[in-house]
Parts: C-alpha cells; structure tokens; sequence
C-alpha cells in the first residue's frame, strides 16, 4: 500500500498538469450536470415492511386518484373574545376565505367547516383542510402567497388566522453564513498549523473541489434517484471535513519530510505512502459506517449514507492526487516543518510542544488520566438514560411560527390528539360482509382506553375496503397514544380471525412509532457490522487485537456522551437560547443511529492518524511509552488542528433554520470534541501506557494471516536515494501497470 501510494504521489507531482485538468474535468462536468437537471422536487419517505407503510400502499391501489401524497393545509379560524365562529358574520368571512382558496390553480378540494362539521364544542374554532394536487416541495410560490394572503383577508375581518400543514414549508436552508463562520475558522487554523496562507489554501481548495463534485452530482441525480435537500447537505458537511482534514495530513507530513532533507518530489511520495496509507484506511473507516445505514432498510437513510460516503471517496483520491500536484505548482512557498525556528538555531535542544508534554504527563499518571476521562464522559452521557425519541411536527416548531400557533389551537378547540389522528384501513376484500367487518372494527374501538373520537367507516368505489379516522385524547409523541396504536393492531388481530377483514393502522402518528421501532431494532445489527468490519479492518492496520478494541469501546464513550449533550440541549433545553433552540421536545428518531454511523467513522480517523505514528516508532525500536510521546510529537498538533477544523465545519450548520440540519451539526461537532480530545487526546494514550507490549500482541497464526498493509511506510525504507531518483518514465509505466 505504502509503496503504491509513494509511486502515485510522485506521478501526480511530476504530472501535475495533467492530474489538476482531470479534475478540474470532473468539476465542470458534474456543474453542468447540476446546472441542466431538472428540480428535484419532493423526496418520497417510506418505510418498507412496517405496518403504516402497507396501508399506505394499499390505500393507493383501492382509492386511486385520491392524491395521498399532495400537500395539505389547515386554515384555522379562531373567533375574537366573547363571539363565537357560528356568529352570522364570522361564519361569512370563513365562508369568503373557503371560496377565495377554491379558486387556486392547484389547489384540489377545500372542506367547509361548518359542512364537515369541523366547529369545537365551544363554537370558538373551526378549521378548512385545503388539499393540493402537488407535494408541498413543489407547490408553486403563487400558491403559498395566496394560502398566506386569505388567511390575511380573514384577519382583517377580526378573527385569528393560523395556517398549519406542509403547504407552507419550503426546502431546508442549511444556514449558510454560519458555514462561511465555520470556513473562515478552518483557514486561520491552517494557517496557524501549517505555516504559511499558501500550505493553508491547499487542503481548503482541495475540500471545495471535492464537494462541489460531490455535492453536484447529487444534484445532477436527485431527480432520477429521489435524493432530497438534507442528503445534499448532509454530504456538504461532511466532505468539507473530511476533505480539508486528510489534505491537511497529508501536507503535514510533506512539511515533516522536507524537514528531514529531502527534495520536493521524494517528500511528496513518502507523505503519500506514510500519512496517505492513513488517509486510505481512515477514508474506508467512515465509508463503512456511512454505507452500513443500508442495512436499517430505510431508503431516505440508505441514501443519504451512500451519497456522503460517496463524497468521502472523491475526497480520499483528491486528497492522494491533487495535494501532491498542487504540491508542485507550491514548490518552495510552501516550507519546511520548523524551517522558522531553524533559521537561529543555537545548538540548545528545542522545547518540547505542548503535545509531547502532555504525552508525557499521561505516560507518568495514567491510572488518573483514564478515571478523569472515563468518569467525565459518563457524567455528560448520564442526559442520555432520559433519551425521548420522535419526528418533527408542528408542535416542535418555535412558537413564532403560524403553523404551531395552528397546531395550539387546534389542540385547544378540538383536544391534544387531534394533530395526529390515526387512520385505519379495513381490507375486506376476502370478507364476506365488508360492512359488517368494519362496522365491527369502529365498535372494537370505541371501548379502547384513551380514544377521543371514531370517525363512520368510509368505503372505497368497489366496495370492499374502508377507512375509519380516530383521534386519540392524548398528543402525538406520547406514550399513550403510542399504547392506543397498540391496542389497535391487537384488536385487529381478533377481527381478521373473525370476519376475514385485514385491519391496518397508518398515518403520520402511526408511520413515526414504526419507523423508531424500526430504527430501535436495527441499531443492534448495524453496530455488529460497522464496529466488525472496522475492528477487522484496523487489526490489520494496527497488527494488534487489543488496539482496535479500545478504539471501538473509546468510540461507545464517544457517542454516549455526545447523545447525552444532545438530549440536554435540544430535549432538556439547557442553554438552547445560546444555540437559537427555539422549541425543545424529543430527539429526532433517526439521530442515534445517525450518530453512531458518522462518529464512528470521524473516530477511527483520529485513531489511525494518530496510532498509527505511535506504531510506527513502535515497529522501529522505541519503548511503549516512548513510541507514545513521539506519537504525540509528530501527530498531536495536527490532529488537534483537524479536530478544530472539523468542529468549526459542523458547527457552521448550527445556524440552519431547520432543527434536524441544526440538531445533526451540533451533536457531531460535540462528538468530535468529545473524541478527538477526551477519548483519543487522553484516555487512548493513558491505555497504551497501562498496557505496555501487550497493546501490540497479536496472535502469531493471525499475524501470518493478515495481509500486510504496511501503513507505517516500512517498506518505504528499503528505498534508496538511487531508486528515488530513477528513470521517471520507467517509473510512470511501472504505475501504470500496478
């Protein structure tokens, strides 16, 4: 591996001409790919094999044409103090407003209240459901200016007006300002790491190629593929910091080698074979965490993994390609690690960095470093035994929003479970009564516990299907509603033995509880298969067993914590001001395995990039506790850099307006933090130490097994000056071949 790499990073140092035109190659095409394919519009949400998802299914196949993905809207009208909605002139102006919102070009029905008998007992509230024949994501602007402008014509006839539903809900703004922040705090920390504006622009241009190709072609295939904004943005976030992280390795580890005296071309080859077989493994550690989301079965996660782990791929080879070019076009304004403070040098040894110090403190108090580090993770993680899982609806909108304020007084006028009723779908097609199946569903529920309202079976044409709406007395996310969904399907259960009638229960409350059993159950076996195949992967990295395996149990500490920051914040509300976390509730049912997948991966880079300097000293002669001072030396600074670095790139996306863009970028900066400099920074080098030789074993059959990697570049040492400098056309061909 070492030796391939070394031979490629002195092809593209020599060729650089020709490696900068292939990319820049690949950028134009994939813009222009962008710029030519048509708008993505809205991203289908499914979850194949549960229950809501096959009644939505079969609700399409039985009532075709009813338009069950379009989007909706709920004008709700409240009446001024001491009046009532069925007063004569409120009753016109809602009237008014049904008739001017009829008249939308995509609108397809919209209900009179006092025809649906959508009036609250009190007569305060009544509510029009506008139905649309497009998804709220490709709704037309004119028709949310003209959803917004009759609910200000009711407004100024004195009643209250508030909007809900997703017709007014546009796509995702990533908050773009703060990724500028989070950029600008990137550079002036590679600038202060790396020495120079010119070694710092590196690794930011090469980052910002390896987005845009990545981010464009998702762009370019969101319409054929059904990709959405958040895997766009998802990819953004995490190219950016991989992207400018493993260039900024690799331009380290250049400045390193100059340092010990070797022309330009023989440093670029030796940081690619050293620090870009790191790269390498580092890069397949996150695409493995990142593809692994496939096996949750849920398409919108299997193809967000996959478009960011794509992502990371283009900027693994940008990393390994265009750094060494850019290299050469650099030549000497990018200089010599310590060339600064070689230029007075004195002959008196220089002061040991902040890094070897700190190394050197953990190898003499160990035992104490880990209990500190150990201890405060667990604290910080305690937030998260209270873990309250759900998905974003109106009600965890701040309170600013007309759609929460709709979502408040519907609550009010109608009880807490009407923003989520639940909708149940009788198949009685192999019935031989279908309306004495469903007639004997409605009664079944009707004596269920924590049941509001049982809407009158409504059959499809053919006559052999129904619905029947319930309204819970509970709201949405709360574990009684959750019991009555239950109760439901195990009522159904008897039914189907009875009359042959299939009894399915859906909607949005019902598709949320099964898609966080979904996720729940599926946790187990994703950890099995990223933390197995990268435990693998690094055992033969690391040519150990006990390696690895403080790696993944660092990783779990990681993760802990960072969930437990989470629900302190955004659950708990726990300096949520500070971070413009308007509206607390529960976490977004899909952020653990989220996290687990992305910290996993972010973790095993810091655990390669760093360890394996550690294995390196190792392998050529030094003690176990030397080989983790020198480790520090050479790699703490820039893994400390890349650890602010990629801090400062998620928590740009704090600023977005929406709270699952915003929840995502504030839980992997925090991991990071917690990994980069709790975990790996002092619990990692603390075991080492505790662990002596033994952190190294490795069975002798396993060690005959394993194929050898060779990621400390041992291989490389076998290069003599000659060989360096040999024929580089024979050279290029020897490439060519490999």
């Amino acid at each position: 591996m070492a030796t391939f790499l070394y031979k490629l990073g002195r092809f593209a140092f020599r060729r650089r001409h020709f490696v900068a035109l292939i990319w820049v190659a690949l950028l134009t095409l994939a813009g222009v790919g962008a710029a030519s394919a048509p708008a993505a519009g809205s991203t289908s949400f499914s979850i194949p094999g549960t229950e809501a998802q096959k009644a939505f299914d079969l609700l399409d196949q039985r009532f075709p044409g009813s338009s069950s993905d379009g989007a909706t809207a709920r004008v709700v009208f409240k009446a001024p103090a001491g009046e009532k909605m069925t007063d004569k002139l409120n009753k016109a102006t809602v009237k008014a407003t049904v008739k001017e919102l009829a008249d939308g070009s995509e609108v397809t029905s919209v209900t009179d209240p006092y025809k649906t008998h959508a009036v609250s007992k009190d007569g305060t509230v009544v509510y029009a459901s506008v139905r649309y024949d497009v998804s709220g994501m490709e709704l037309k602007d004119s028709s949310r200016d003209a959803l917004e402008a009759a609910g200000h014509d009711a407004q100024k006839a004195g009643l209250t007006v508030e909007i809900g539903g997703d017709a007014l809900q546009a796509g995702a703004e990533p908050g773009a300002a703060g990724e500028v922040v989070g950029l600008a705090i990137a550079a002036v920390v590679l600038v202060i790491t790396l020495g120079s504006l010119v070694a710092a622009g590196l690794p930011l241009l090469t980052a910002i190629i390896g987005v845009g190709i990545g981010v464009s072609t998702i762009t370019a295939l969101a319409k054929t593929l059904d990709l959405g904004d958040t895997t766009s943005t998802l990819a953004l976030m995490i190219g950016l910091a991989v992207g400018i992280d493993y260039a900024l390795f690799i331009v380290s580890r250049y400045r390193g080698e100059l340092a010990e005296g070797r022309d330009r071309e023989e440093a670029v080859g030796r940081a690619a074979g050293t620090a870009g077989s790191a790269v390498v493994f580092a890069g397949l550690t996150v695409v493995i965490a990142l593809a692994g989301l496939s096996v949750v079965g849920v398409p919108m996660l299997t193809k967000m993994g996959l478009a960011a782990a794509g992502t990371v791929v283009v900027s693994v080879l940008i990393a390994l390609t265009m750094i060494p070019a850019l290299l050469g076009y650099a030549g000497k304004r990018v200089k010599a690690a310590g060339a600064k403070r070689r230029k007075s040098d004195t002959g008196v040894p220089a002061k040991p960095g902040l890094g070897e110090r700190w190394a050197s403190f953990v190898v003499r108090r160990p035992a104490a470093v880990l209990l500190l580090g150990v201890v405060g993770l667990g604290a910080v993680a305690l937030p998260a035994s209270q873990l309250e899982l759900g998905l974003p609806d109106d009600g965890s909108q701040p309170t600013s929003t007309t759609q929460r304020r709709a979502y408040d007084l519907l609550s009010e006028g109608f009880g807490p479970g009407f923003n989520g009723p639940l909708m149940i779908v009788v198949d009685a097609k192999d019935s031989a009564d279908p309306k004495a199946a469903a007639s004997t569903v409605t009664d079944g529920i009707k004596d269920l516990k924590d049941v509001a309202s049982v809407s009158p079976a409504m059959f499809n044409q053919a006559g052999d299907t129904a619905t029947i709406t319930v309204v819970p007395s509970s709201k949405p996310s709360s574990v009684r509603t959750e019991d009555l969904v239950h109760a439901i399907r195990d009522e159904g259960a008897g039914v189907e033995a009875d009359t042959d009638a299939r009894v399915l229960v859906t909607g949005t409350t019902a598709m949320n509880i099964d898609f966080s059993q979904k996720l729940n159950d599926a946790l187990v076996p994703y950890l099995a298969l990223v933390v197995g195949l990268a435990f693998l992967l690094l055992i033969a990295v690391f040519r150990s067993v006990l390696v690895p395996l403080k790696a993944a149990l660092g990783f779990l500490l990681s993760v802990l914590a960072a969930l437990g920051a989470v629900v302190a914040v955004f659950q708990w509300g726990w300096l949520g001001g500070l971070l413009g976390v308007e509206q607390t509730g529960p976490i977004m049912s899909m952020m653990p395995i989220f996290m687990v997948g992305v910290v996993f991966g972010l973790a095993m880079d810091y655990e390669v990039f760093l360890v394996t300097r550690m294995r390196e000293a190792y392998v050529h002669g030094e003690s176990p506790g030397q080989a983790v001072v020198t480790g520090f030396r050479h790699s703490a600074r820039v893994v400390g850099a890349a650890a602010i670095i990629m801090m400062s790139v998620f928590g740009g996306f704090i600023s977005s307006s929406e709270s699952m863009i915003k929840m995502i970028g504030f839980g992997l900066a925090i991991a990071v933090f917690f990994d980069a400099f709790v975990v790996r920074m002092a619990i990692v080098p603390a075991v080492l130490a505790l662990l002596g030789k033994r952190a190294w074993w490795l069975p002798k059959w396993l060690d005959r097994a394993l194929p050898n990697v060779d990621v400390e570049g041992e291989g490389l040492r076998t290069l003599s000056d000659t060989k360096a400098g040999q024929d580089d056309e024979d050279e290029d061909r020897e490439l060519v071949r490999a």
